[in-house]
């Protein structure tokens, strides 16, 4: 094993990285980035990860007079364990020049619970695309990160926990607020509006919620003659932009399904937007407003 990680070349820096932060999960430590060698051209050329028990923490850290909170518990040992590589010019890639396997500690964790140490959460690009289908799709998420951990053979494979995946979820529904405008639609109500969207009322209920922001509903009428909610939008404003996001929001939530009428009230920005956004849709007026 040792021998065959003195002979390991690398294209990138980062692929480095990659291969010892896996190496070190697989053993039951953490990884952490050392001393780095810069060339005349500021280039990295020289790269050292090591184990993240490495050295001592400085002593001026512990004496010093103006301290708020007590200092944290001492956790580095001067573990000796790291990888170094270095940049060969001659054929570009990065070659191990000193490898150091040996720890003077326990490891931080079994292989099967090294996941769960906090340095080693991390939601792959795979994780996060599938994630957001499921998510999309109006999968719940105790059951998205159920059937990850089912496809990776077991939660121990995952290389996140139910914390990271709510968190992960609670950043993707901010970054789709835009300006203060939001919407929301579940599966259900995906699921509702391909059997009863054809015919959906657009109406706006001003600020009747504690965040005094007008509050944009998308309704119809299921085979029993019952009112079901599509959608919904909580806007900063009530102005031609924010309706048109709002209906391709809609739109684009519905998996790209319009609907064939919509129903309004006599509001002018409504219907402008209407008439770019869904050209090929019918709008009515709502007997109330006629």
């Amino acid at each position: 094993m040792v021998e065959d990680i003195w002979n390991l070349e690398f294209r990138t820096e980062d692929e480095t990285c990659q291969f010892y932060n896996a190496y070190a999960c697989w053993h039951g430590f953490v990884m952490r980035k050392d001393d780095i060698v810069r060339d005349n051209e500021g280039r990295i050329i020289c790269r050292q990860l090591v184990c993240n028990k490495e050295g001592w923490r400085n002593m001026r850290y512990l004496d010093l007079d103006d301290r708020l909170r007590e200092a944290r518990s001492l956790t580095r040992t001067k573990c000796s364990a790291r990888l170094r590589v270095k940049h060969d010019y001659g054929c570009g890639r990065w070659k191990v020049s000193y490898f150091v396997e040996s720890h003077n500690h326990d490891m931080t964790a079994p292989p099967q619970f090294v996941y769960l140490v906090s340095a080693n959460h991390r939601l792959t690009v795979i994780d996060k695309v599938q994630v957001k289908n499921l998510h999309n799709f109006g999968v719940k998420t105790c059951y998205i990160i159920g059937y990850i951990a089912f496809q990776k053979g077991g939660y121990h494979h995952a290389s996140f926990t139910r914390k990271d995946l709510y968190n992960h979820i609670d950043c993707y529904r901010r970054s789709k607020v835009k300006n203060g405008d939001a919407n929301a639609a579940d599966g259900q109500s995906i699921v509702e509006y391909h059997c009863f969207g054809d015919i959906v009322a657009f109406d706006s209920m001003y600020k009747k919620n504690k965040y005094n922001k007008p509050l944009v509903i998308f309704s119809g009428c299921n085979h029993h003659g019952q009112i079901v909610i599509f959608d919904s939008g909580l806007l900063s404003d009530e102005t031609t932009d924010t309706y048109k996001w709002l209906l391709e929001t809609f739109v684009e939530s519905m998996g790209g399904k319009s609907p064939k009428a919509l129903i309004t009230d006599g509001d002018l920005a409504m219907r402008d937007a209407i008439k770019n956004i869904l050209p090929n849709a019918t709008h009515w007026l709502c007997g109330w407003h006629l």
